[in-house]
């Protein structure tokens, strides 16, 4: 968009013909960016136990296959209701705490409960009447359920207001916006080393000895343990920030804006839906195109997200769920290839702004690594073949052996170079959503809220249709990774094509209201 736009309602970018010159971000409210950023860490750290320990979890649990992803049906779901409905009420919170505060600390208390839920779910559901022999358990998988969808709403509850207070402490700058952003991914990155590597270590129930049990194995043991960690982790770095980021610090400029959009959404109150749909209804273009690029990009995403480690487990390693010996090596040798996926993933994320001006620009440098992600999933296809290739049996017990070194070095390679384009799906389109609803005069929490409906409407389509479109093709998890190598490659054109470029490092004309 060209300075001088006009505004017609929410059509338009509103950008001042004179933007300001971005002065360099303080240290002092750097650190306190970087310290709520860190939040993300103790996040992430459950949510690389969710995505490399409980899809193999629930199958042992006694579920099959192709009704897996419809466990995880529930987190969508919460995502696409709560995340808008906790942005729009962050946005017009008066609490003496602050508008972001409460619902972080109300999200971490959240997450401790339903982690206990999933962590005990074989034991409580073992106390009411599930038999300890192999096969389903319905009792631990209603337990299981309850936990995940309480988890779901916590971290949505989390995630949302921890981004709405990183921008809201970037004063509506651009660069700031993106800095902050990408230290809420760079955190990502830490909390996901630290989930998957404490996920990859076999005895780590060993020092929590107690959470091995008649009902729990080894496995339930070590994932009960991790979420332990989780939990000790989370709360330690909320109360941190909490304690340390007053909300009352923004500056007087910004409080006085904040009070005036308190103001006018006291004099008329808006129901929520009536807020989001509104939202919908006046969506500016450009938010419009960052849904839709965004929407695919998940699509791409999510059913490796699902399935990386079941993929590790299955067609890499030859394994079968609960045959208690490769399946096991390959879903912890999944979670090594998560774990070097996030180790890269932290390094892209200090370097996404230095690249995107590089390359020239956010949406470039997205659209050019979604085609390396619709590469790297149809690349899945030729590891497995080059595994069902070697497969090799002992020669004295003809018990299948585990692949030979070059398959585990390529699925790991694979996981690895993953991490680059998923450390710009966690920073580039929450930092576009910022710049354009800030220019288009929109509520922080609320526009973050819209975005959030086009990662978890693509989630629920996978979810939906993922187990039984797999099941089609003999129940593998290539036919999944495929369509996601297709919605990566669409992604990249429409953001090379379509997408807006955002405006230059300078602070726009910002109005504090919301969508209306």
């Amino acid at each position: 968009m060209e300075n001088g736009t006009k505004r017609e309602g929410l059509g338009k970018l509103n950008v001042s013909s004179s933007l300001q010159v971005e002065q360099p971000l303080p240290k002092s409210k750097l650190w306190k960016i970087i310290m709520v950023g860190s939040i993300a860490a103790g996040v992430q750290f459950g949510w690389a136990l969710q995505l490399s320990l409980l899809t193999p979890y629930v199958q042992l649990l006694g579920i099959p296959h192709k009704y897996a992803s419809f466990i995880w049906l529930c987190g969508p779901i919460s995502g696409m209701i709560v995340q808008p409905v906790v942005g729009y009420y962050s946005d017009n919170c008066s609490s003496r705490f602050g508008r972001r505060r409460p619902f972080i600390a109300a999200g971490a208390a959240l997450v401790t409960i339903a982690v206990f839920l999933i962590g005990f779910a074989a034991d409580l559901g073992h106390a009411s009447g599930d038999p300890l022999e192999k096969g389903s358990k319905p009792r631990a998988i209603a337990v299981f359920v309850v936990g995940f969808w309480i988890l779901d709403v916590a971290n949505n509850m989390l995630q949302g207001p921890c981004r709405a207070l990183l921008a809201d402490l970037s004063g509506g700058k651009s660069g700031r916006m993106r800095t902050a952003n990408a230290f809420f991914s760079f955190f990502m990155a830490v909390g996901n080393i630290l989930g998957y590597a404490a996920g990859s270590y076999s005895k780590l129930y060993k020092v929590f000895p107690f959470s091995k049990t008649q009902a729990c194995d080894i496995y339930c043991a070590n994932l009960k343990s991790c979420f332990f960690i989780a939990i000790f982790l989370l709360l330690s770095l909320t109360t941190l920030a909490l304690s340390f980021v007053r909300e009352s610090e923004l500056p007087e400029k910004e409080e006085q804006e904040i009070d005036e959009k308190l103001a006018g959404a006291g004099k008329s109150k808006v129901p929520f839906f009536g807020e989001i749909f509104g939202a919908l209804k006046d969506l500016p273009r450009p938010m419009w195109i960052l849904l839709l690029v965004t929407c695919l990009n998940w699509i791409a995403w999510f059913p490796f997200f699902l399935y990386d480690t079941d993929w590790m487990a299955k067609e890499v390693y030859g394994g079968k769920v609960g045959d208690g010996r490769l399946y096991d090596l390959g879903v912890r040798a999944g979670a090594l290839g998560l774990l070097l996926q996030s180790v890269v993933l932290g390094f892209m994320s200090l370097g996404v702004e230095f690249l995107g001006k590089k390359i020239g620009g956010a949406k470039r440098l997205w659209g050019i690594l979604n085609f390396v992600l619709a590469t790297c999933l149809a690349m899945t296809i030729v590891v497995t073949k080059m595994a069902e290739k070697s497969r090799q049996h002992h020669a004295g017990t003809g018990l299948l052996m585990a692949p030979t070194p070059g398959v585990k070095i390529g699925a790991l390679t694979l996981f690895a170079l993953l991490g680059i384009p998923l450390a710009v799906t966690f920073s580039i389109p929450f930092a576009l959503a910022s710049i354009f609803s800030s220019n288009a005069g929109s509520g922080q929490g609320l526009s973050l809220g819209v975005l959030n409906l086009a990662i978890v409407v693509p989630q629920m389509l996978v979810s939906i249709v993922g187990g039984p479109w797999d099941a089609l093709f003999g129940g593998g998890n290539l036919p999944g990774f495929v369509v996601g190598a297709v919605a990566a490659a669409a992604s990249g054109v429409l953001a090379l094509t379509l997408l807006p470029s955002p405006p230059a490092d300078a602070k726009p004309a910002v109005a504090m209201g919301g969508f209306h």
